[in-house]
């Protein structure tokens, strides 16, 4: 769902962000190419300790683990569930959690069809989506 987002701000603050001293431009599948490399090294850090992290709270030791059942999920983990809802928008109720996580599921999903088409548009004319938003108007 951030990568909707991403394409629309990254293309619309293009020259004026604070981030690589605004040097990034054109369409937002070009961006990739163009940050530098020393900023990949900290995000790959970034994600790795949070996986790790991730991985110690949901999965059991693989030590205190059965051999016939490696990768044995802890009892109190639900995957998705990161343990982040600062807003407290998680319901209580198991049914109308399921429903909830349904519905987030559905969301992503659209979101990932509609950032493919983002990504299939720039590719085919190398235009950036709020070009063809600013076009057609």
């Amino acid at each position: 769902m951030l990568a909707v987002i991403g394409f629309l701000v990254g293309e619309k603050v293009e020259g004026s962000a604070f981030f690589f001293d605004a040097s990034i431009s054109g369409p937002a599948i070009t961006h990739i190419t163009q940050v530098p490399d020393g900023f990949w090294a900290v995000i790959i850090a970034f994600i790795g300790a949070y996986e790790a992290s991730r991985a110690e709270a949901g999965w059991v030791d693989p030590a205190d683990c059965p051999v016939d059942q490696a990768g044995l999920l802890r009892d109190d983990y639900s995957p998705g569930d990161l343990k982040f809802d600062p807003f407290g928008l998680m319901p209580d109720d198991p049914e109308e959690f399921d429903i909830m996580q349904t519905k987030e599921l559905q969301n992503g999903r659209l979101a990932m069809l509609a950032a493919a088409g983002f990504l299939a548009q720039e590719a085919v004319d190398g235009k950036g989506i709020i070009e063809h938003f600013s076009a057609s108007a």
